[in-house]
């Protein structure tokens, strides 16, 4: 098992995406959870360098899409091709095909392409033609978007982004850490000297190990109380879906799993909350005209919730 792992991996590809240790670390979390990630911020922060690592750390099968308006759902899914010597359709595999998909600037795209990515994410199967095609065991989705508003981009709909488990942006570094990452990039690439740390089947085993975390009753209903609180917030018109409580609890286990325990604590409910749940509630116009963000009104409703007591 690569539980005794993770601190291995975090640290070579912190190597690579210089101060960004806590963004790794809930990447990793959500590849433990069969999650896709959704990476929002400006270019040139490394969010393509992330994927990259985290593809090579883990020893996956990595295929990227550059996102752009004349791309096509089959460029995603794959089509088929008559075969003039059998008479029949083969299917020719799309880019999805893969253990760790990486979809840039996402929201560059139609939206009948972005939806090329609903079945995949969701089931891990992509269908052409009325034929389903199983994807390869595990596969992750890391997609990335320029903020809204940026030229030439579209919001996503709210069922896509509903398949994300996690929407985190990456930020500037400080002073300090662009001149180590100048120093790093003096005579070659960081990425290049990232070895492989554990591989595939290892991947499966602690993604299995993942439902035998154990959450107690007290922070189930925590969970719970907290999902409840976003849909009753005066603030927010539509709150966090039961997915988005099914993706918080597989958060959270994965969050103690990275911290090496069996059991789940409160601190991992709120270590994660936002992260899970922000791009899943829609704000009334009153909190935008505010100033509110989605972040700082979960923020609240982690302050106002009462913590369970655990012994």
């Amino acid at each position: 098992m690569i539980i005794e792992k993770s601190e291995e991996i975090i640290e070579a590809i912190s190597n690579v995406l210089i101060g960004k240790t806590n963004v790794i670390k809930k990447v990793l979390m959500a590849v433990y959870a069969k999650g896709n990630v959704l990476l929002e911020d400006t270019p040139g922060v490394g969010k393509t360098t992330l994927a990259l690592a985290f593809a090579k750390a883990l020893g996956l099968d990595f295929k990227r899409v550059q996102f752009t308006p004349d791309t096509m759902p089959s460029d995603i899914t794959g089509f088929s091709v008559f075969n003039s010597e059998t008479g029949a359709f083969d299917y020719q595999q799309g880019a999805i095909v893969c253990n760790l998909f990486m979809g840039d600037e996402i929201n560059r795209a139609s939206a009948k392409t972005q939806s090329a990515l609903l079945e995949a994410m969701e089931e891990n199967a992509v269908t052409v033609d009325g034929v389903t095609h199983r994807l390869p065991n595990p596969f992750i989705c890391i997609a990335t978007q320029n903020p809204i508003g940026s030229i030439g981009t579209q919001p996503l709909p709210e069922s896509q982004l509903d398949r994300f488990m996690i929407k985190m942006s990456i930020g500037y570094p400080d002073g300090a850490e662009q001149v180590e990452i100048l120093k790093r990039h003096q005579k070659s690439e960081p990425i290049e000297a990232l070895q492989q740390i554990v591989d595939r089947d290892n991947l499966v085993e602690i993604q299995n190990y993942i439902g035998q975390i154990n959450i107690s009753d007290d922070i189930l209903n925590y969970m719970v109380t907290l999902c409840e609180n976003t849909r009753n917030h005066p603030l927010i018109e539509l709150g966090v879906s039961p997915r988005g409580l099914l993706a918080l609890s597989r958060m959270v286990r994965a969050c103690a799993v990275i911290s090496e325990r069996d059991y789940v604590v409160p601190s991992d409910v709120k270590e994660v909350f936002c992260d899970v749940c922000a791009h899943r509630i829609i704000l009334r116009p009153r909190a935008k005209l505010e100033g509110m963000t989605a972040r700082s009104i979960l923020e609240g409703v982690l302050e106002d919730t009462k913590v369970p007591t655990i012994a």
